[in-house]
């Protein structure tokens, strides 16, 4: 053998060594590997008790989309229609969340929290076995209680600093959040802005920005029925004035959803709160809010389902528009997903082409009363995790096991292309 072939073989056995933990290391039954830099990570976290969604951005800036908990002192809670609280019922979401946070990166830091709207699915309501904050007079629940264990640097949400549109909001759930948003202001140095459509300024890199600039960006497509054009800044309203609606014809909360695209390289997601996009009959065609918002946001490679799936979201519309490989449904109730809306994301007359869809945590209910598509699912139960390659051109879903902390894989899926 000549000089160079044994030089080659040995680079070829000495890279192999180097792979092979790796490989090891992304196996059925073993704990999911850390993220690598110039990665993007979007962990889809079941806790049973809402939405939770964490980003470790490619420089390693951080972003958690909304911190559901629902009480768990409610019948319904306590029912078969909703799902079971994860890993288990002996701490509040909030704490879960923030302890898989600290699972995931060495720096406990949320650089970035975005509250998509104000239901407790999606933010967290205090209730009567809510601890109190031990520093603020606040009690702890959802994105209140994350903070107690994780810094927050900024909240992004759509009512700051009034919360009037469309009317003032009055709930206890609000006013404990605002509360918790004026303590950690003056206390924690903690930044609040409301969401503005068609910037792409608001959440950035703050790490290495310059090394990914012209691959990253995350979007502001909408928020409080006021969108994106997809020229520059440019929005426009999409809701009636209310000087032109009586008050019991208002915009609902999911109707002013903030709905955000999160692009690296070739690779797109899409996230959109409890975005409608079902008319209902005699309902004014403004209450769709899905339509218009596809229309600017484009083909994408994975999307977390507006509403949970429930039957009035996920129109062909959007679908036709975003073409999603792969979707995320965030379940906590035998609502999700409907029946008509599976058939909407399987059909092969709205878009062609193959579709991975993951489920967090799919009720016995469901599987009984729509049957056979639900076993097309790639997963039922589960955090889903997907990993984007470093520049974006190519991606893997990784489905963990929710009943413990140990993030031991159960499956894995890709790798996909980016488009």
């Amino acid at each position: 053998m000549s000089y160079c072939a044994i030089v080659k073989t040995s680079l070829a056995i000495l890279w192999l060594g180097f792979q092979a933990p790796q490989v090891q290391a992304q196996a059925v039954g073993q704990a999911l590997p850390p993220r690598q830099e110039g990665e993007l990570d979007i962990h889809h976290i079941n806790t049973g008790m809402g939405n939770a969604t964490f980003m470790v951005l490619p420089d390693g800036t951080t972003f958690l989309v909304d911190a559901g908990a629902l009480d768990p002192t409610e019948a319904r809670t306590q029912s078969a229609r909703n799902t079971k609280a994860k890993p288990s019922a002996d701490r509040q979401p909030g704490e879960w969340i923030a302890r898989y946070i600290r699972k995931v990166v060495q720096t406990p830091v949320v650089d970035y929290a975005l509250i998509t709207h104000f239901h407790d699915d999606h933010m967290g309501t205090p209730t009567s076995i809510s601890k109190k904050s031990e520093q603020g007079n606040y009690a702890l629940a959802g994105i209140t209680e994350v903070a107690e264990f994780v810094t927050i640097r900024k909240i992004i949400d759509r009512g700051w600093p009034d919360y009037v549109y469309p009317r003032p909001v009055q709930d206890t759930m609000v006013r404990n959040y605002r509360t918790f948003l004026n303590w950690q202001v003056k206390s924690k140095n903690l930044r609040v802005e409301a969401s503005i459509p068609g910037r792409n300024d608001q959440i950035v890199l703050l790490h290495d920005p310059q090394k990914y600039k012209a691959l990253f960006e995350v979007r502001n497509i909408s928020a409080n029925g006021e969108i994106w054009t997809g020229v520059g800044t440019e929005t426009r309203k999409h809701f009636p004035e209310l000087k032109d609606l009586k008050p019991e014809q208002y915009p609902t909360e999911n109707m002013c959803s903030i709905a955000t695209r999160v692009s690296y390289g070739k690779f797109d997601y899409f996230t959109g709160g409890d975005t409608p996009g079902v008319v209902q009959p005699g309902v004014p065609v403004w209450h769709d809010v899905e339509t218009p918002v596809a229309k600017v946001v484009g083909p994408v490679d994975v999307h977390i389902l507006d509403h949970h799936g429930n039957r009035d979201s996920q129109n062909d519309v959007l679908l036709g528009a975003l073409r999603p490989r792969v979707l995320v449904i965030p379940v906590w109730s035998s609502d999700h997903p409907g029946h008509d809306v599976l058939d909407r994301i399987y059909s092969q007359r709205i878009y062609q082409g193959d579709r991975d869809v993951f489920a967090t945590d799919m009720l016995e209910a469901n599987k009984l009363v729509i049957g056979e598509m639900l076993s097309r699912l790639k997963s039922d139960s589960g955090h889903v995790v997907v990993r984007v390659a470093n520049g974006g051109g190519s991606y893997r879903v990784f489905v963990l096991d929710d009943r413990g902390e140990e993030l031991t894989i159960k499956s894995i899926h890709g790798p996909y292309t980016s488009r």
